[in-house]
């Protein structure tokens, strides 16, 4: 009998690294394993490594060297962004949205416990952000915005221009994570309307571990984490060159994915295809915005997030459903995954904060399901999602235990 491996489906939560990404950490372990700060000619063959790569990010990303500061992930980038910006001066308001990732909430709160004043901006049923309360809200004393620009969990692209100018016209500095967008859509950051934005390499099919802030030059940044000086002072501890070498290497794969389609993600075809087959399954209905409406708020190229429900219409848990798929051979996530359980409802379901901001009831706030694609993925590979999410939910109705 042929073993069929597992097909993995949940590139939002992380990417199995690219060959060419391994091969480029290699490459380094060899040659420039040393720490870049030393003298000697191990580590200056460490620091040149270093300086390339993060060259080549920040021409990849449209900014200069200078503004590329290396982290450790995503989280890091978010918390050094909100806390090392609003290091200066008296505290102020902190508008963040209601869809934002934990890592913002987190740094949101140690700056409400150190005397800032945080507000959450309504979202509309779709996860865009509500722009005439932004409006209402960019007056003294707020002095920091930071929102999610791809949100995970329901494919969102929030409208960051119109925002960005918004927020420069009062004079408002404004945070970005782009933790989801940077590989999938084009990015120059020194155009835009931004003044620091955070990526994650993992989500791109980088290593783990490393991610980045971009900073607009002309900011004065608090260092976060203090050490040895290393990234010209604004974050201590020696650089993991091997891994800045395979977040390069795994933006240079995007970016030349993305220029060989005119700016355009291709892994969106494969998305539709199997978006509009989905669809097609009885009490399967879609949130956030539709990838078909030419006149609605833009999405994920690589997201699809689903509703599930019984033949009557009641929700079904969307953890339960993700298990009962993985059991056929594929990786997918639940809407609800990082739900604590809070918000008990007749259905015993755990609902996301995330789909209850944007209006849907618990129960239907517990039954999402997320699934979202990669390059490594073929239109055979999806062949059978379609029907391995319909006899899942069938069992889940069923009641059939799952382990």
């Amino acid at each position: 009998m042929t073993y069929t491996p597992p097909i993995y489906l949940d590139s939002c939560a992380t990417t199995p690294p690219a060959s060419e990404v391994l091969e480029a950490m290699a490459a380094v372990h060899a040659e420039a394993w040393a720490n870049p700060s030393s003298l000697h000619g191990f580590g200056l063959a460490a620091a040149e490594w270093l300086e390339r790569s993060r060259q080549r990010i920040a021409e990849i990303l449209g900014c200069g060297g200078n503004q590329v500061i290396v982290t450790s992930g995503g989280t890091e980038s978010i918390h050094m962004a909100l806390l090392g910006a609003a290091a200066d001066g008296p505290p102020g308001r902190l508008l963040i949205s209601a869809v934002e990732h934990p890592a913002t909430a987190a740094a949101a709160g140690q700056l409400a416990q150190r005397g800032w004043q945080v507000e959450t901006l309504p979202v509309d049923h779709l996860g865009v952000v509500d722009l005439d309360a932004l409006d209402r809200l960019l007056a003294p004393p707020t002095r920091l915005v930071s929102l999610i620009w791809g949100q995970s969990e329901v494919g969102t692209v929030q409208p960051i221009e119109r925002i960005g100018r918004r927020c420069r016209e009062a004079g408002v500095l404004l945070h970005v994570d782009a933790v989801q967008v940077v590989g999938h859509l084009p990015l120059a950051f020194d155009t835009l309307p931004i003044d620091l934005l955070s990526f994650a390499s993992h989500k791109l099919q980088g290593p783990r571990g490393v991610g980045a802030l971009l900073v607009r030059p002309d900011l004065a940044l608090k260092p976060f984490i203090g050490g040895g000086g290393q990234e010209a002072g604004r974050r201590g501890g020696t650089e993991p060159v091997a891994l800045v070498a395979g977040l390069a290497r795994a933006l240079d794969l995007c970016d030349a994915r993305l220029r060989a389609h005119g700016g355009r993600d291709p892994i969106a075809d494969l998305r539709n295809d199997l978006l509009q087959r989905l669809l097609q399954l009885p009490a399967v209905r879609l949130s956030g915005p539709d990838p078909f409406d030419p006149s609605g708020p833009e999405r994920l190229p690589h997201h699809i997030s689903l509703l599930m429900a019984s033949p009557s219409g009641r929700p079904i848990s969307g953890r339960r459903l993700v298990q009962t798929i993985w059991q056929q051979g594929y990786a997918v996530s639940s809407g609800s995954a990082c739900s604590s359980g809070r918000g008990a409802n007749p259905w015993g379901l755990a609902p996301s904060p995330i789909l209850q901001a944007m209006g849907y009831p618990d129960g239907e706030a517990a039954s999402g399901l997320r699934i979202s694609l990669g390059p490594w993925l073929t239109p055979a590979d999806l062949e059978g999602v379609p029907g391995a999410v319909e006899r899942g939910r069938l069992r889940v109705i069923a009641g059939e235990p799952v382990g």
